[in-house]
């Protein structure tokens, strides 16, 4: 299943919802919303700096991706960015792969 990282950033009303119901309450938030659309959490992390909080999952794609992203900037409590993560075997199979590409200029 492919691996997604979400980097989110809470509003002021999410950040006044950690602080009433803690962490582990968003934990068990991301980890049912992640298992709604078919993934699961594979790490969740609070962090200092414009990003509050990592969280990796395992989802179907990126459909459930951005289901899930929508779902929590709808929300109104976050913001989120979504990049999608590569295991070293798919970059190993990226760079094996022929590509016709000619670069500006040439």
């Amino acid at each position: 299943m492919p691996k997604y990282l979400l980097q989110v950033s809470y509003t002021l009303d999410g950040i006044r919802g950690v602080a009433a119901k803690g962490g582990s309450a968003r934990k068990s938030a991301a980890q049912a919303a992640a298992k709604s659309v078919g993934g699961k959490v594979d790490s969740f992390y609070f962090a200092f700096g414009e990003t509050d909080a990592y969280v990796v999952a395992d989802l179907p794609g990126n459909e459930a991706a951005a289901a899930l992203a929508l779902a929590v900037c709808a929300g109104g409590g976050a913001t989120c960015r979504t990049v999608v993560l590569l295991s070293p075997e798919e970059m190993d199979a990226a760079a094996n792969q022929q590509v016709k590409y000619r670069p500006p200029g040439s």
